[in-house]
């Protein structure tokens, strides 16, 4: 049985972009940890295959569409309303590149800025704000916000995507800042270098086998998720283990 201790049977957790990749992996370990479970995707077959696999653990609801849609965001919350009548954790998991191959700053279209804008910053913020009154009603929970080592550091043709994540990181610390003394924390997850889609559109040519498998990063954001601390924290995920700066939490699948 999985140590997550923060856990219990009837919490509720909304996983974004949840029918693949590190999306998959974290809501399969939190419905072995008993969380029912809002899922989305925008690929209405995989999400529908996640559903009938999670099914077997816990109670699941499917919505498939896109977070940049305002409506399909309130279609979330609405079915965690609905259904369970609580959330008592958010991850803004689903993210895009934009463009594959990636472009170099001169060359990247407003509309495909606005479109990494879109995903990664604005549709997570939508979504944190609509789940904030139900988790402040049910007395606390956690929002967990999936970015990147491209938020910090400068990587040629990761421009649009890496700040975005860093908007996204600075937002968290923000919305921490806000909303301090709620009970409801604010998590920040680099998951590191992992076998994804969205790495594979973003560097076709990488080893596979140098890259993380998300079902052995998942647990560490379990682990994160399941020693809530308040404010904001910044976790670097890893199967191995984490190094530390002043921000960040160890954390060890």
């Amino acid at each position: 049985m999985n140590d997550y201790t923060w856990f219990e049977r009837g919490h509720v957790a909304i996983v974004t972009g949840a029918s693949k990749g590190l999306g998959l992996a974290v809501a399969r370990e939190l419905a072995r940890a008993g969380i029912s479970l809002v899922i989305d995707a925008r690929g209405a077959d995989a999400l529908a295959a996640a559903e009938r696999e999670l099914s077997e653990l816990v109670p699941v609801v499917a919505v498939a569409g896109d977070v940049a849609d305002g409506a399909h965001v309130h279609r979330l919350i609405e079915a965690a309303e609905t259904r369970f009548g609580r959330i008592d954790l958010v991850v803004n998991n689903a993210s895009t590149i934009g463009r594959s191959p990636l472009p170099a700053l001169d060359e990247l279209s407003p509309a495909t800025v606005d479109r990494i804008f879109t995903t990664n910053v604005f549709a997570p913020l939508h979504l944190i704000q609509h789940a904030l009154p139900i988790m402040r009603r049910g007395g606390g929970g956690t929002i967990v916000n999936i970015s990147s080592d491209a938020a910090v550091e400068a990587y040629p043709g990761w421009g649009g995507y890496g700040a975005a994540k860093a908007a996204l990181e600075h937002m968290s610390r923000i919305l921490a800042a806000e909303i301090d003394g709620s009970g409801i924390g604010v998590i920040v997850a680099d998951p590191g270098d992992m076998d994804t889609d969205l790495h594979r559109q973003a560097v076709p040519d990488a080893d596979p086998s140098e890259l993380a498998n998300p079902r052995d990063v998942a647990p560490a954001l379990l682990r994160a998720i399941a020693s809530p601390r308040p404010g904001y924290v910044r976790v670097a995920l890893q199967s191995s283990g984490v190094a530390l700066h002043s921000s960040e939490v160890a954390v060890g699948a």
